[in-house]
This record gives C-alpha cells, sequence and structure tokens, in this order.
C-alpha cells in the first residue's frame, strides 16, 4: 500500500470526541434509592467534614464520623459517599462492625465540578442518617482534557 491509499483510508474515518457521562443530582437520588430504598434518612448523627473551596478537584480530602457506641446492639453497619456531578454518583460505600471501635472514614476523592456531597450511615437499627455540603471547585479533575 503506498502512501496516498494509506492517507486516502485514514481520510474517512471520523473521530467523535466522547462527551463525559451526564451526571445530575437525578442519578445520585437514584444511587442513594438503590441503597437505602424508600427509607427517608434523617439530618443528624453524621458529620462531613471537607473543605467547601477546593483548589483542584484531583485531591480532596473528605472525612465522615457517625456519633454511635458501637457496642454490638447499636453501632454503624455501613457509610456511604455521594455526589451529584461526577460520572459515578456512589463515591464509596464502607462495612461497619461494633469492633471498629469508631464509625471514621477518611480518604481523598475526586470532584468532577462544584457540587453536593451527600453522606449516609446505616445504623443497627435500621435507620438512615446523613449530613450534606456543597464544594466549590476552582479545576476539575474528572472531566479534564489531556494537553
Amino acid at each position: 500500500m503506498d502512501r496516498r491509499h494509506f492517507l486516502a483510508g485514514t481520510a474517512a474515518v471520523v473521530v467523535l470526541p466522547l462527551a463525559p457521562a451526564a451526571a445530575t443530582p437525578d442519578a445520585m437520588a437514584e444511587a442513594i434509592r438503590k441503597v437505602i430504598g424508600m427509607a427517608t434518612p434523617i439530618e443528624g448523627r453524621v458529620k462531613l467534614d471537607v473543605p467547601p473551596l477546593v483548589e483542584n478537584g484531583s485531591t480532596v480530602p473528605l472525612t465522615v464520623s457517625v456519633e454511635s457506641p458501637m457496642t454490638a446492639d447499636d453501632h454503624v453497619k455501613a457509610i456511604h459517599v455521594f455526589n451529584e456531578k461526577n460520572p459515578q454518583p456512589n463515591v464509596f460505600s464502607a462495612r461497619l462492625g461494633p469492633q471498629n471501635g469508631r464509625a471514621v472514614i477518611g480518604t481523598r476523592i475526586k470532584l468532577g465540578d462544584s457540587q453536593r456531597i451527600i453522606a449516609i450511615a446505616e445504623t443497627s437499627d435500621g435507620k438512615f442518617w446523613s449530613a450534606g455540603a456543597d464544594v466549590i471547585v476552582t479545576l476539575a479533575a474528572c472531566l479534564e482534557e489531556a494537553t
């Protein structure tokens, strides 16, 4: 194959840019429903510690703590974190038990844009407790284009 035929053949190939996933607050609400079903989370007992303004969305520190005695009869079973504008609305779920001693999870997450973060704790009595925080991101992480 000569150069002319090769270039003519590749000119017929069209490259379409990939659009980012359509993440919305509705997608976050659906992800929450999949985890907690028809239960209504109660505000309280959960503390979501995340900076309100971050310069770079690539590494956003996040800590979730839940008020609980962490005994066999009264403990946190799981902590779930959701966001409304990243491609995947369910950031993480962590399973806990009384042997953990404290209901605290700390990590770093990526945020693709300024958005609301929701933390939900499931307790051993079947209740769901929640807290939310708004984060302003000046440089997005998940949707950055490579240069």
